[in-house]
């Protein structure tokens, strides 16, 4: 998709992937199918937050792939953003989370 108020990149308007409407999809009806499913089954407290921050953090990190970094940021080491580490944090504290609520 091209946007039509999109900077101009080397004087050319560039596609870009629509990674609002793939957020829509993933972190929209994915992520509210799967717990809304889990949520009718038995379980124990803090189960459903935990699985929660895993799957909002895996799904963010993959779709950071299709959008720019932040201008102020870029890249780290290359090839991670900002986004990809805090989506990272998040399923570690998520991973936490369904850990100890498990036991």
């Amino acid at each position: 998709m091209i946007f039509p108020r999109a900077p101009l990149v080397e004087g050319a308007m560039v596609p870009r992937h629509p990674s609002q409407l793939y957020e829509a999809a993933l972190e929209g009806v994915v992520l509210f199918t799967v717990l809304w499913i889990l949520a009718q089954r038995q379980r124990t407290a803090g189960m459903l937050f935990g699985l929660f921050l895993i799957l909002y953090g895996a799904f963010r990190f993959c779709l950071e792939f299709f959008r720019e970094p932040d201008i102020q940021l870029g890249l780290f080491w290359g090839t991670v953003s900002m986004g990809q580490i805090l989506s990272l944090l998040m399923v570690l504290a998520g991973l936490a989370a369904f850990i100890y609520a498990r036991f």
